[in-house]
């Protein structure tokens, strides 16, 4: 997997806090809506297995990566469960060698441009700009301003309602929790419905 798989799909759906067999179901949606990049956090019941399964699943289908990555054991332990790429909510040297050794993906959170900066310099392919829901897709135009050549991943308060902004900002993608998947579903046909119908939409707003 190489950056331009996020340029293409642009919609990275997170999920959070679901066990294996819930997560199978949900990106089983996903799947049908058109997602193809999901993020499995790892503090997520038994995450690591969920990563192992989901790629067992969906092979070339999907790509499968795991965020909340705090650690290089972490990240380790991430990439050979067959994680496509790491995200972190903050930026750790030591997670981003991990994944340049293990020639993966490097997302690393960062807000404001001195991070960013920062984050590129010491090996991140892409920086998930993170938390934006604060700060509007103005935030991104102006950080693009003199940044202009920095792949960006806006995460937090994404929605139907402004995905198609960000992109035409300059965003890279996006990163998307719960306007797609909420934390605390109870997982039944009626939740996976509303899921991919949530998805759908969003697919259907970069159409």
């Amino acid at each position: 997997m190489n950056i331009n798989i996020v340029k293409k799909y642009k919609i990275i759906s997170i999920i959070r806090g679901y066990n294996v067999e819930d997560t199978i179901k949900i990106v089983e949606k996903l799947y049908k809506a058109g997602i193809k990049l999901v993020e499995v956090t790892l503090n997520s019941p038994d995450a690591l297995n969920s990563i192992k399964k989901l790629n067992e699943l969906f092979a070339d289908d999907m790509y499968i990566g795991a965020g909340t990555v705090m650690t290089a054991n972490e990240c380790q332990n991430a990439i050979d469960a067959g994680a496509n790429f790491i995200i972190s909510p903050n930026i750790n040297s030591e997670v981003i060698q991990c994944t340049k050794e293990n020639n993966v993906i490097s997302i690393p959170g960062a807000l404001t441009p001195s991070e960013i900066t920062y984050a590129i310099n010491i090996g991140a392919d892409i920086v998930k700009v993170f938390p934006v829901s604060e700060m509007g897709v103005g935030y991104i135009k102006d950080i693009r301003a003199p940044l202009n050549d920095v792949k960006l991943l806006p995460t937090g308060g994404i929605d139907k309602t402004n995905i198609r902004d960000y992109i035409d900002e300059g965003a890279i993608g996006v990163g998307v929790s719960s306007s797609i998947v909420k934390g605390g579903l109870d997982i039944n046909d009626l939740s996976l419905n509303e899921i991919e119908q949530k998805a759908k939409s969003l697919v259907k707003k970069l159409n």
